[in-house]
């Protein structure tokens, strides 16, 4: 399965938030769709999950206007939305059944979500009586129950212990080794980075970047190296003093005039020092997304957006 959206756009009150949108994700990947409060990562979900229409595009899958009857959609909201005085086992089998499932199947597909997830004590309990990190794997179970084609996650992993977070990134993968399209919008960049494989960074409604992350950050200017030596300082005195940094972890990092620099640098460091690794500076996604992403106008917080 391929899912594309086509220069989406959407205004709200002759406010334009979103301006030509468009990406491509494919089954079996994880694609990021990331951006500051009010980017516009909200609206482009909600006309993906067709809450309400764009004023202009088009959502494709597979070359073909997307039917909505045809495909699964899971969603995993930022604000948490079930019911905290009913029964969990009651809930979660009445939204399964609202996505098309039969009462059986909607069953049997809880039953096992609630013990993949080490819930099945808590089935006859009322939610409210639950933690925020086991409410968080509770109302994920509603996201997966009904096997969906396309996993839309929002924040997913907030609230959640190192525990319960590496159960849900074991889940996660599961579903991308299944061949489902996940899409991650997070501010949390380290599992952006852990999961997806190609990323969109929206900002104030517009595409900033977009590609697969790895190319992303091959393309980024390769004129930094990352030095670990015990001759540190020495190195350092080298180099014009705006030109070194030392990092937290000790490494060195050194900034050159320009990419041209770095095979003689390279060859001038391993000639005249100890050296016990020396490497291109790769930029972190948080370092990308600060770059793209930065400069948002604040008041762009709408809740619609």
């Amino acid at each position: 399965m391929e899912l594309e959206l086509k220069e989406i756009v959407k205004s709200f009150g002759g406010k334009r938030v979103l301006e030509g949108i468009s990406f491509t994700v494919k089954s079996g990947r994880a694609f990021g769709l990331l951006g500051r409060n009010g980017a516009g990562k909200t609206t482009t979900i909600r006309i993906l999950m067709d809450v309400f229409p764009a004023d202009s595009g088009e959502i494709r899958v597979d070359g073909k206007t997307v039917d909505y009857g045809m495909i699964g959609l899971g969603y995993l909201p930022e604000e948490r939305g079930l019911y905290p005085k009913k029964k969990i086992l009651d809930q979660l089998v009445y939204f399964a059944e609202l996505k098309g499932m039969k009462k059986a199947d909607a069953m049997k597909a809880v039953r096992h979500w609630l013990a993949r997830l080490g819930m099945e004590e808590y089935a006859g309990k009322k939610l409210d009586t639950l933690s925020k990190g086991n409410q968080q794997k509770i109302q994920l179970i509603t996201a997966l129950a009904h096997d969906p084609d396309i996993i839309i996650l929002d924040e997913p992993f907030s609230g959640l212990d190192p525990v319960n977070a590496m159960l849900l990134k074991d889940v996660v993968k599961e579903e991308i080794g299944r061949g489902k399209i996940v899409l991650f919008s997070s501010h949390q960049m380290n599992y952006i980075e852990e999961f997806c494989d190609s990323i969109a960074i929206l900002k104030e409604g517009k595409i900033a970047l977009c590609g697969e992350l790895h190319q992303i950050k091959r393309n980024y200017r390769r004129d930094r190296l990352i030095v670990r030596s015990e001759q540190a300082e020495q190195i350092a005195a080298g180099f014009p003093a705006d030109a070194c940094e030392v990092l937290e972890s000790g490494e060195l990092l050194i900034r050159l005039s320009s990419p041209e620099k770095k095979q003689e640098t390279m060859q001038f460091l391993t000639n005249n020092y100890d050296m016990d690794e020396i490497k291109v500076f790769e930029p972190s996604l948080n370092d990308i997304f600060v770059e793209y992403a930065g400069g948002e106008r604040q008041e762009e917080k709408d809740e619609a957006v």
